[in-house]
């Protein structure tokens, strides 16, 4: 059984790839996206922190916030890894 594509209107970056494409979008698209946007808010962390350790900024409160969303991101990235790895076990364990 191949599993082409997958409509996910509600969320702002299918949404975007959706207008691109017709409304198909594939679920390794959506995936890559997503880890993109996780790769960006880690790269963003890291230059406020760097930023602090230099003493180019005092905002500590902006280097906080960046590392609570980086942290976040990655977060919820690992748990919809887990899901997907326990959906694909649950899907292999069944008869046909």
């Amino acid at each position: 059984m191949k599993i082409d594509s997958v409509t996910l209107s509600r969320f702002p970056e299918a949404i975007k790839i959706q207008n691109n494409e017709q409304n198909k979008v594939s679920f390794s698209d959506v995936l890559k996206e997503s880890i993109q946007k996780v790769t960006e808010l880690e790269k963003e962390a890291d230059k406020e922190v760097e930023k602090l350790a230099k003493m180019e900024s005092q905002d500590i409160h902006n280097t906080m916030i960046a590392m609570e969303k980086a942290d976040m991101t990655f977060q919820m990235m690992m748990q919809i890894r887990n899901k997907i790895i326990s959906a694909y076990e649950e899907i292999m364990r069944m008869q046909v």
